[in-house]
């Protein structure tokens, strides 16, 4: 894979719950692309990865949402699980977090239920995205418009549905890391 995202530092926020693959293979795939990685997440020490219902692999934590910075980053991803992100929108750290790459205008990638984190955070009214379908109504409640792709990107924020879609998902998500600051992405808070 090519170096497009060499010297870039892209953050995955999660916790326990996390959907594995949606957390290990668009890792996986920003690290080939040349990439820093650091997960962040509620508590320090590691969190547990899941294969759907069945507990899988545990993760080391870099940082806790308290302690990390959307400065020190050129972009986040969010992935999935049920959760994963049920748990993320209970925290006010996690979601300040969030908030602030929208706010600085940098991409930011969301998988399945993820889309959930970003109904929290206030971020997703006038955008079209698309998620795991049981969200639709609550992002249509949230001011977005829901559709039924395998990858759609909206200034800066790329959206999937499932892992199924992680081939797509990763390849935009590495052209808009690349790509950079968005200038439409802006939200007032």
């Amino acid at each position: 894979m090519s170096q497009k995202l060499q010297g870039k530092r892209i953050a995955f926020l999660a916790t326990d719950g996390v959907e594995q693959i949606e957390l290990t293979r668009p890792w996986k795939d920003l690290e080939a692309a040349g990439a820093q990685v650091e997960l962040v997440s509620l508590e320090s020490g590691e969190i547990d990865g899941y294969n759907h219902l069945d507990k899988a692999d545990s993760f080391k934590v870099d940082k806790t949402a308290a302690q990390a910075k959307a400065d020190d980053y050129h972009g986040l991803v969010l992935p999935g699980g049920v959760a994963n992100p049920d748990a993320l929108r209970m925290d006010a750290d996690a979601i300040q977090f969030v908030k602030e790459f929208f706010r600085q205008k940098k991409p930011v990638a969301a998988i399945c239920h993820a889309a959930w984190t970003l109904v929290e955070a206030d971020v997703v009214n006038g955008r079209t995205l698309t998620s795991w379908p049981s969200l639709q109504t609550d992002l249509r409640n949230a001011g977005a418009t829901w559709v039924d792709e395998q990858v759609h990107v909206d200034q800066g924020l790329v959206t999937s549905r499932n892992p199924d879609d992680l081939d797509a998902f990763c390849s935009k998500a590495i052209e808009e890391f690349a790509e950079g600051k968005h200038e439409e992405q802006a939200i007032s808070a």
